[in-house]
């Protein structure tokens, strides 16, 4: 598939979107206003895309993997969580994952970091900004005229490899899930790229940061999207990929007319598209039972007693779910854990739910527990796109401040989106 460099906001300064304008205009006169305002708000919303998958993601380090949403509520103070937590912290230091037992899942981190979730999205970009910077000698190198060039490389799985086995083996504080501990023996014994993986039906989503770096083409998107998840082959889990890959491209890069405009398509309408283009019998019941359970929980007609439940986030996700018995210590409701069958119309119900509020997404999200940072991710990219990253944190500084990710992550942008 051919590669397709980042869209134009290549010469944008990430830091405000008043920088971001000022620079556009500076650097080709032959953009017009319209043309420099959807450049800006295209860039909020990739930065969006990044920065609310961490957001979401951290906020979920202190209840990873704990299943009692009273459990968690007690130990918040009878309240919702207001700032990221280690992991275990106010629970005596770890977390109930059912059918896996108690312990801390993620050893050496401490709050403001991420879970599994989030550093892979944090170790993929860290890869794009390799392939971003990459230098190449002319075909002419003898000559004294001849300089060295860089360009943007596609992503593939080889390249990545490298990068991946470096992290796990130093310097990864996180859990290591039984997928990515099967795909590294496996390429320790020389298995071949294209047969890599397990047959996990967990969807683990790790391209939060593609979407500058890949520009308008929606299929290459895919593409790269799925070749993150080189550790899990099931047909699910890679249909959920795919789904959400989408979804987000979707919301980054169209308006609700169709066109390529500053105005925002609403994550209903990109949802509905994307069932519409897939044409997948699968995600068009996952879909469709995600938003039934939505109206339910809203009451729309108010006679679901649903909406009036204290616990009503927990109830509409564990009363979606079947029980999945994984022979370890007890079943596990499937709404909550990390199958793809809970986790993607668990994600769209909170998307739906408190699309106009970034931070109380997450937030609920959180206080769900269970693998609430598989969803977070699909949350946090999908609502980040929606409102960009100064509408989703307008109000939050701390959730800037502390993420300990977030400055490192800032320069890794500006060079993914400089080529």
């Amino acid at each position: 598939m051919k590669f397709i460099p980042a869209i134009a906001i290549t010469f944008l300064s990430f830091s405000t979107t008043a920088t971001a304008t000022a620079t556009s205009a500076s650097s080709s006169s032959s953009f017009s206003e319209e043309k420099q305002a959807v450049i800006v708000v295209r860039a909020d919303r990739i930065r969006g895309v990044y920065f609310g998958a961490l957001v979401a993601d951290a906020l979920c380090l202190g209840s990873h993997y704990e299943y009692d949403a009273l459990k968690i509520r007690k130990a918040y103070n009878g309240t919702t969580i207001e700032r990221y937590m280690g992991p275990g912290e106010h629970m005596g230091g770890s977390t109930h994952g059912i059918g896996w037992g108690e312990r801390n899942y993620h050893p050496g981190t401490k709050a403001g970091d991420q879970t599994d979730y989030g550093e892979y999205n944090v170790l993929v970009l860290e890869q794009l900004a390799k392939l971003a910077t990459a230098t190449h000698d002319p075909m002419d190198s003898d000559s004294p005229a001849a300089e060295t060039t860089t360009t943007p490389q596609p992503f593939t799985i080889e390249a990545f490899i490298p990068t991946w086995i470096a992290r796990l083996s130093s310097g990864w504080k996180q859990w290591v899930c039984t997928q990515t501990k099967q795909t590294y023996q496996q390429i320790q014994e020389g298995v071949s790229t294209s047969k890599l993986g397990g047959n996990s039906n967990a969807m683990a989503l790790r391209y939060a940061a593609m979407f500058g770096y890949v520009g308008d083409n929606e299929d290459t998107l895919v593409d790269y999207a799925l070749k993150t998840m080189f550790t899990h082959r099931e047909k699910t889990a890679l249909l959920g990929n795919e789904f959400f890959a989408r979804v987000v491209y979707r919301l980054v890069h169209r308006s609700s007319s169709g066109d390529n405009n500053s105005s925002t398509m609403t994550p209903r309408e990109a949802i509905d598209s994307v069932v519409t283009d897939m044409n997948n019998g699968w995600i068009t019941q996952k879909v469709n039972q995600a938003i039934e359970k939505y109206e339910e929980a809203i009451d729309l007609n108010g006679s679901s007693p649903l909406g009036k439940e204290d616990f009503v986030d927990d109830l509409a996700l564990t009363s979606m779910a079947r029980l999945w018995d994984v022979g370890k210590s007890e079943p596990i409701k499937v709404g909550k854990a990390s199958p793809t069958e809970g986790t993607l119309p668990g994600s769209i119900y909170f998307i739906l739910k408190y699309q106009d509020n970034f931070v109380d997404a997450v937030k609920a999200n959180a206080m769900v527990g269970g693998d609430n940072a598989s969803r977070a991710i699909a949350i946090g990219m999908v609502l980040g796109a929606y409102h960009g990253i100064d509408g989703a944190l307008h109000d939050h500084p701390s959730l800037r401040d502390g993420l300990n990710h977030w400055n490192d992550s800032e320069e890794l942008l500006r060079m993914t989106t400089a080529n």
